[in-house]
């Protein structure tokens, strides 16, 4: 007899880079709920968006494609109905799953209204679709009907949790593939506080002190290119982090944003427990993309250092053999193959139009033949944030900010310089190397798009 298809809750947060975890190395930051899904599953320890920035980064989970090949971001066309009736919530939906997605939808030019082709499309991918952004009016801070404020973080439990009760009682024996995208911890970049965290987390940090990056010194700024000096990055690292209080106010924030995801984590899994949805249901935890937290002397993301393009990546299924669980994998995941992973646990077919690789394998502990290296791309159309695309392997990597006069290189050699502080492409002499990535960048672009 088949088994039945799993239940498959995905979590994503915003603007979390791979090392705000604990289970990631990280000794400060507290993420219990969280580490207890990596010590129970598979944490992808080299995982990467392929595109740093909120939009493009979603329609790639969403369709498993390259923002090359689907081409949205900010201020772009819809989001054609080509990639999204592909995409892996249509395609469960179509196959008899209850879909929904609760938080941030994120493909939208106007920072609410989704941005399709269709106006059918979202009914075509969800049961249910509760989108809300936090640069609202409110804000993270919701005031009631009754007066009292909750937060944005909470309301996103609670709208998870209300979801798994009904879907329990009036959807008996249906598969669900719920998606909830926390906004936190992105910051309100319109609020002075930046980081607005639940009052729940008012305890955390309080006399913690956060080490500064590796590269913040301002000797580090300095040698950036002219194009670099003056960004948006640059704009908010001034408002962010420009003196040691700024940076110490800012980061406790930050942590307590993260920590009020874990919290509300912990809660939705404790509903699943107490409902009987936890042994069929497969859990995966990400973040759209990474951030700057005062690396280089930025802020925020946008460029293609690993500070932006590294994301968190864990897959728990509680059907998997113990052999398989508090695994660690090396290989490079992407952004792009959750939507083909999903699909396979599913089991159901990806589209051919789709870039991503299912990381069922990875997950099984299967000794596969895996990618060596990615395409990444930046390609949002803004004179303060400068476009560039590239490619990492694993020890190399190489950016073109292509649009410059004449073209601005970098070139990294990650096993040595982790940090990338020393910039190769600078050499007067160009090294086989850097000709070497800049063939295959050439190369995987086309095969990209």
């Amino acid at each position: 007899m088949r088994a039945p298809p799993p239940n498959i809750l995905f979590l994503l947060t915003d603007n979390q880079r791979n090392d705000l975890l604990g289970c990631a190395g990280n000794p400060i930051i507290k993420t219990p709920n969280i580490d207890r899904l990596a010590a129970s599953g598979v944490r992808f320890e080299n995982a990467f968006c392929t595109s740093p920035i909120c939009a493009a980064s979603r329609a790639s989970y969403l369709t498993g494609t390259y923002e090359k090949r689907h081409r949205f971001t900010f201020l772009t066309p819809p989001l054609q109905s080509a990639y999204t009736d592909i995409s892996y919530p249509a395609t469960l939906k179509m196959a008899g799953y209850r879909t929904g997605l609760i938080g941030k939808f994120g493909i939208a030019t106007n920072g609410i209204a989704p941005s399709l082709q269709d106006e059918d499309t979202v009914e075509k991918m969800f049961d249910v679709f509760e989108n809300y952004e936090h640069w609202t009016e409110e804000g993270y801070e919701i005031r009631q009907p009754d007066g009292s404020v909750r937060h944005l973080t909470d309301i996103t439990g609670d709208k998870t949790i209300d979801f798994l009760r009904t879907h329990q009682s009036d959807y008996p024996g249906q598969p669900f593939c719920l998606s909830i995208s926390f906004n936190a911890p992105h910051a309100q970049d319109n609020d002075p506080r930046y980081y607005i965290w639940p009052a729940t987390e008012n305890p955390l940090y309080t006399e913690t002190q956060i080490p500064e990056p590796f590269n913040a010194h301002p000797d580090f700024f300095r040698q950036l290119p002219k194009f670099l000096l003056e960004t948006e990055s640059r704009a908010r690292w001034q408002k962010r982090y420009s003196t040691s209080e700024d940076y110490q106010r800012n980061m406790r924030g930050l942590y307590r944003m993260v920590s009020g995801v874990d919290r509300n984590i912990g809660r939705i899994l404790e509903a699943m427990d107490q409902l009987s949805l936890s042994d069929n249901t497969v859990v995966i935890f990400a973040s759209d993309h990474g951030m700057y937290y005062g690396d280089r002397g930025l802020s925020d993301c946008w460029q293609l250092n690993e500070q932006s393009i590294r994301i968190p990546l864990i897959v728990f299924d509680p059907r998997d053999a113990e052999d398989n669980r508090s695994l660690i994998r090396e290989e490079l995941a992407l952004n792009i193959d959750i939507a083909p992973t999903i699909l396979e646990l599913a089991n159901l077919d990806a589209s051919d139009k789709m870039q991503g690789k299912s990381l069922v394998p990875l997950l099984r502990d299967e000794k596969v033949d895996w990618r060596k290296a990615f395409f990444c791309e930046h390609r949002f159309h803004r004179a303060d944030i400068p476009k560039s695309e590239g490619i990492r392997t694993k020890r190399w990597k190489y950016i073109r900010y292509y649009e410059q006069q004449p073209v601005y290189e970098e070139l990294y050699d990650l096993r040595k310089d982790p940090h990338e502080s020393f910039n190769l492409a600078r050499d007067p002499r160009p090294s086989d190397q850097l000709n070497r990535l800049r063939r295959r960048c050439d190369k995987m672009c086309a095969e990209c798009a």
